[in-house]
């Protein structure tokens, strides 16, 4: 049974036939409580409520630090993700300059064998005119001896 400081206020209480209560006494007494218990009461209303609002504080801060826990986690994968390409990015274009660098040896050492096929070709080429100017000279040599000779 709740009692409130109405309750109080309004208690009668019956006397007795012989030394009975004193009702001022009794009454002055009932006010004090009517208006310690009116205290108590405005004190604990009080008190629910600043628990009221120190609990959705704590919920907001809670959902606040969700949150925050969650962005973190998405800026941390972001992260780690963005490091996975630029990785593979870097990997990617270390291998594209392995193969031009590659081709190029490749195009250099193609090159360097048809000057090298070239040179030979000349050197046959001077090789066969030297030959050639040798056995005409030496042609020559005879027709001028042979005609000396005459």
């Amino acid at each position: 049974m709740t009692i409130t400081p109405l309750d109080i206020q309004q208690q009668q209480f019956k006397g007795k036939m012989f030394g009975g209560l004193d009702a001022d006494d009794v009454d002055a007494f009932l006010q004090a409580v009517a208006a310690e218990m009116e205290t108590l009461l405005r004190e604990n209303t009080e008190l629910k409520e600043q628990v009221n609002r120190q609990t959705r504080e704590l919920a907001e801060m809670a959902e606040r630090d969700k949150d925050l826990r969650e962005t973190m986690l998405a800026a941390r994968t972001i992260t780690e993700e963005m490091k996975a390409n630029t990785q593979k990015e870097g990997e990617l274009i270390i291998a594209e300059a392995q193969m031009q660098a590659r081709r190029l040896v490749d195009d250099a050492e193609r090159t360097v064998a048809e000057l090298q096929v070239k040179v030979q070709e000349v050197r046959r080429q001077r090789l066969q005119f030297e030959i050639e100017l040798k056995g005409l000279l030496d042609a020559h040599a005879r027709l001028i001896e042979h005609g000396r000779q005459e």
